[in-house]
């Protein structure tokens, strides 16, 4: 007979029942507890890695709000510095135009005054020059 329900086979019951307690109580109960404890601190590790992510995105969104917000004042600074700077430009262009007007102005009336003094002694300075003119002449002609 290869099974029959004899003594061994209520001892092996028993035996089997108490190791399988004890394995339960010593080894399975704390396990399982261990791997609930393990799942427990995975899915918080899981659940403050999703909440870092997304305050992350937040930030990066924010960041680049600022940057924008930034990158658009500067482009309104800078274009406000560039009009003013063309504003002075045209003022200082004004001034020296002004400057270089007068000068001309001046450069012409000095010229028209010598020109004036010229011609008024044109007349005196042409018979001086031709008396030099004469006198050479009559100096060249007598050597000869």
């Amino acid at each position: 007979m290869l099974f029959s329900l004899d003594g061994t086979f209520v001892v092996q019951l028993i035996n089997f029942a108490i190791f399988f307690g004890l394995v339960t109580v010593l080894f399975i109960k704390p396990v399982g507890a261990a791997i609930a404890e393990r799942r427990r601190y995975i899915d918080s590790v899981m659940a403050d890695f999703d909440e870092y992510q997304r305050r992350l995105a937040e930030l990066r969104q924010a960041a680049e709000a600022k940057r924008a917000a930034a990158r658009r004042d500067a482009d309104m600074r800078l274009a406000a510095a560039r009009a003013a700077i063309a504003k002075d430009v045209e003022a200082v262009n004004a001034e020296y135009a002004g400057r270089v007007a007068r000068i001309i102005e001046e450069a012409q009336a000095t010229v028209q005054r010598e020109m004036a003094q010229a011609r008024s002694a044109e007349d005196r300075l042409v018979r001086e020059l031709a008396a030099e003119m004469l006198a050479r002449t009559f100096a060249a002609g007598g050597v000869r």
